[in-house]
């Protein structure tokens, strides 16, 4: 069932208490793999993102299902290149909200190519992906802090 009302924000100061909260559940970190050493030090996570939300190389945006915060989605970059990435509550899992929001973002964002990358085993996440037009085009091996230990990634690529 898809949203009543999904809509994309800029993200805001205020938003990030709502956003640290998401990233504590231990099965979206176990997905999401790639994550920071200790995703309980609020500390640390509010300084990190206070800094993305002045970098202007950053599109920071807050996913709103009828005007409640059920993720956030980002383009960075990293040497020159743009990278998505995105983070739905586990609340708002199995309702399209991550390809109705990523289809969302890449209307508003015009940096391509973009790429991704996604834990071999996300599943959900290879296919919001695909939905979106995105190509797998390999795999790297990376250390999964939410995992300890070394595991496969699958590269997206779009545009």
């Amino acid at each position: 069932m898809l949203p009543t009302q999904l809509k994309l924000r800029r993200t805001t100061p205020a938003d990030l208490a709502v956003l640290f909260e998401f990233q504590l559940d231990e099965e979206a970190n176990y997905l999401a793999a790639f994550t920071a050493k200790d995703p309980t030090d609020k500390a640390a996570y509010f300084e990190k993102y206070t800094k993305h939300l002045n970098d202007p190389t950053i599109n920071n945006q807050t996913i709103l299902v009828d005007e409640t915060i059920a993720g956030s989605i980002a383009k960075f970059e990293i040497e020159g290149e743009a990278g998505i990435t995105y983070w739905i509550d586990r609340n708002h899992w199995g309702k399209g909200i991550a390809t109705t929001a990523l289809k969302s973002f890449l209307a508003i964002e015009s940096a391509r190519p973009i790429f991704a990358g996604t834990a071999f085993d996300n599943y959900g996440s290879q296919k919001v992906l695909e939905k979106c037009g995105f190509v797998k085009i390999g795999t790297d091996k990376g250390f999964a802090n939410a995992r300890g230990a070394e595991i496969e990634e699958f590269i997206y690529r779009l545009g």
